[in-house]
């Protein structure tokens, strides 16, 4: 991320380091978020502006939208588990539903077509359009209630502690952590018993 927000800000004037940039961003993403009690509101470009302006001292309104647009595309996002596919068209053969629920704004299901990926999956609840962002169980019951299943059947596997283990939990959902209790998806598929 840094890397892109300084590649495409040299030519708006943006002179801080890559680090900088990430030490600003992490700042900038931690800070409350007054506008609305959403970061994530629609397209989500009032709070995406706050994080770009923020992360690198460049408020120009043609670098945010340069910007802003590259990650429309999947040439901005890569998936991080090769066996992603197989694992998913198992889970699917085998009757395994499957969400994603993600704290991000409506341009997570155009993105998702991009990276071809959007059929493995047989609902999406994003915060920006469920109105509620992780760690509020009000996400994951909404994922629950579009996979038609209860929050006590559905395991929930996510790389953050708070957002993605403690508020799937509060809704009644068991939640693994990416990264600790899962290194893969092949390995959530075994762990549920799906042979892939």
């Amino acid at each position: 991320m840094a890397q892109i927000y300084r590649q495409i800000g040299e030519k708006y004037g943006v002179k801080y380091s890559e680090d900088e940039i990430l030490d600003r961003y992490r700042w900038a993403y931690g800070q409350p978020w007054g506008r609305s009690r959403l970061r994530y509101v629609d397209d989500g470009r009032p709070f995406w502006q706050f994080i770009v302006s923020n992360s690198t001292g460049c408020s120009d309104s043609q670098y945010f939208e340069e910007l802003y647009q590259y990650y429309t595309t999947d040439k901005a996002w890569h998936l991080c588990d090769p066996e992603a596919e197989n694992v998913f068209k198992a889970l699917k053969k085998s009757g395994v539903k499957s969400a994603v629920v993600s704290n991000f704004d409506t341009r997570l299901r155009p993105l998702l077509q991009a990276l071809k990926c959007d059929h493995w999956f047989d609902a999406i609840a994003v915060s920006a359009e469920v109105a509620a962002e992780k760690p509020n169980p009000t996400i994951f019951l909404k994922a629950c209630e579009l996979l038609g299943v209860n929050p006590e059947d559905a395991v929930h596997v996510g790389d953050d502690r708070r957002n993605d283990i403690w508020g799937a939990r509060d809704a009644g959902c068991d939640a693994w952590l990416w990264g600790s209790d899962v290194h893969s998806f092949k390995e959530v598929a075994d762990r549920i018993g799906i042979q892939v």
